[in-house]
């Protein structure tokens, strides 16, 4: 499986960006999808994910402001951020795994997402 992120970009606070992470090739084992970020210096966190059965969670500093989605049919993640603030500037990196299986785990290359006035 390969994970191309896009979407990235740079906005002023306050406003808005849908990343994208289109998958080429299946893992039948994948059974979780997510987004994790890393700040310059910082380590990589856990931002949003979505489980098979449709379940999401996100990280506290986001909930209420960003949303994880995926289309089935095109084999895309997405992450709708809105209200975006400078602490949200950061790599942003698609993964899909298997959360019992820890050779399941693919990483796309990461978009930069920086919020600046």
């Amino acid at each position: 499986v390969q994970l191309v992120e896009s979407g990235g970009g740079l906005v002023q606070p306050g406003g808005s960006l849908r990343l994208s992470c289109a998958a080429s090739g299946s893992d039948s084992s994948v059974n979780s999808m997510g987004w994790y970020r890393q700040a310059p210096g910082k380590k990589r966190e856990l931002v949003a994910v979505i489980i098979s059965g449709g379940s999401t969670n996100l990280s506290d500093s986001v909930k209420g402001r960003f949303t994880i989605s995926r289309d089935n049919a095109k084999n895309t993640l997405y992450l709708l951020m809105n209200s975006l603030k400078p602490e949200d500037t950061a790599v942003y990196y698609c993964n899909f795994r298997n959360v019992f299986r820890s050779e399941t785990d693919y990483w796309g290359q990461g978009t930069q997402v920086t919020v600046s006035s």
